[in-house]
């Protein structure tokens, strides 16, 4: 039986301000959506301290970002957006359109579509989320999406140098110095000077995640990306540094995301507690990763690795790292999980910023019914028929008595009319 040598906060707390969320997210989006740009520049001013003449960043602005940046940071950005752009291009190699006569005369398929338009939504508040830029724009380029636009907050009182020139050499068409909820609900809603994309894509804080939630429906969305999760599933053949420096680089997204270590060896997870201690002595992100790990951090103790895998689907993290003696066992037996990193010579931050698989990944359990964002999530499969007489002669008698059968006249009439029709021809 499971044993759990420290807890993180108890779920109706955590429930509480959920709660709390839910309502300022709602209020926001009601606000933008009725004012539009006034509601927009107010809040921007509130959250960002941000209100410039115009949102929408002018080439001569890009360009300068371009400049800002030495020549080692432009090549490092252009070698994580091939990797990306390398394995998003597989996986749409990977969709095939489709046309097959199923019975004589009877023509079914499907086309693969791009959406039309996006919006892409890079978090840059207190990180420069880099990275994020490359996941979204550089997918959804590959995609074949005609409208890009791209949104990041200002980072210490202007817009990100390095994020703006990710979107730019990502192929955004359209990049916004435009952060949080705003941003969101911006891009899904239009405003006066932004028209309105098909669908919202990009990682966030609870409250973008929130904002993603309510509007889904009146826009696409990838999936509930919110605050950064962890799970390191690890036994003896690691040690207690590996497992707590991988346990806090993430947990230094934010003071809400959850970090958990789960393992078969008690001794493990005690020296992975001394060492969390340790590190955060010295980490210089230790204010956010200190209050992440405080009150989310988990450690967790199995007797067997059924036990591990087992509680690893219950707790369907965003990323799992995987250092044991088999990771390929994990591999071969989990389910519920965002992305995978087997073995120790692998890392969350090879994902997060460079190896090339997509870091927008599904969180709050979500991971138990989607995974995280990739090309597919951009194109649209669309099915489509086409039938000669003959064929429907045959398939339309089938559907006048199923119809019938259901009571559907009108449906009925559908058929019937084409087998009078073309069963005199």
């Amino acid at each position: 039986m499971a044993r759990y040598l420290k807890k993180g906060k108890p779920p109706n707390e955590i429930a509480l301000e959920d709660a709390k969320i839910r309502q300022a997210v709602e209020s926001i989006l009601q606000e933008i959506g009725a004012r539009g740009d006034n509601a927009l520049r107010n809040f921007s001013q509130k959250f960002d301290k941000w209100s410039p003449k115009s949102f929408r960043l002018t080439e001569q602005d890009i360009a300068a970002c371009y400049q800002e940046l030495p020549k080692q940071v432009i090549e490092d950005i252009k070698f994580a957006q091939t990797q990306i752009r390398n394995f998003a291009q597989a996986q749409k190699d990977a969709l095939l359109n489709v046309e097959i006569e199923t019975l004589p005369g009877v023509v079914l398929g499907h086309r693969n579509i791009p959406v039309n338009s996006v919006g892409c939504y890079v978090p840059g508040g207190k990180y420069p989320m880099v990275a994020s830029a490359h996941m979204s724009v550089v997918t959804a380029k590959v995609a074949g999406v005609k409208r890009i636009i791209a949104a990041a907050p200002p980072h210490k009182g202007k817009p990100s140098a390095a994020i703006v020139t990710a979107m730019s050499l990502a192929g955004a068409n359209e990049i916004y110095c435009l952060g949080g909820v705003q941003a969101v609900a911006a891009m899904a809603l239009g405003t006066q000077t932004i028209d309105s994309v098909d669908m919202i894509v990009g990682p966030g804080n609870a409250y973008v995640a929130e904002a993603k939630r309510q509007l889904f429906g009146r826009v696409g969305i990838d999936l509930l990306a919110g605050p950064t999760e962890t799970l390191i599933i690890a036994d003896e053949s690691v040690d207690g540094e590996l497992c707590a420096t991988d346990l806090l680089g993430q947990a230094e997204h934010g003071p809400t995301s959850p970090a958990v270590l789960l393992t078969d060896s008690e001794q493990l997870a005690k020296d992975t507690l001394k060492e969390i201690d340790k590190q955060l002595e010295i980490l210089p992100t230790a204010e956010i990763a200190g209050a992440a790990w405080r009150d989310y951090g988990q450690a967790i103790v199995c007797d067997s690795l059924e036990e591990m895998i087992k509680i690893a689907d219950e707790i369907a993290s965003e990323h799992v790292q995987v250092m044991t003696k088999d990771p390929d066992y994990f591999l071969k037996n989990m389910t519920n999980y965002g992305a995978l990193f087997l073995g120790p010579e692998t890392n969350v931050s090879y994902g997060d910023k460079v190896i090339g698989t997509n870091h927008t990944l599904p969180t709050k359990k979500a991971a138990r019914y989607t995974g995280g964002l990739w090309v597919g999530k951009f194109i649209k499969t669309c099915t489509y028929q086409k039938i000669s007489e003959e064929a429907s002669l045959h398939i339309g008698e089938y559907c006048s008595r199923l119809c019938d059968l259901e009571g559907f006249m009108g449906h009925k009439e559908q058929a019937d009319i084409r087998v009078r029709r073309y069963g005199t021809s």
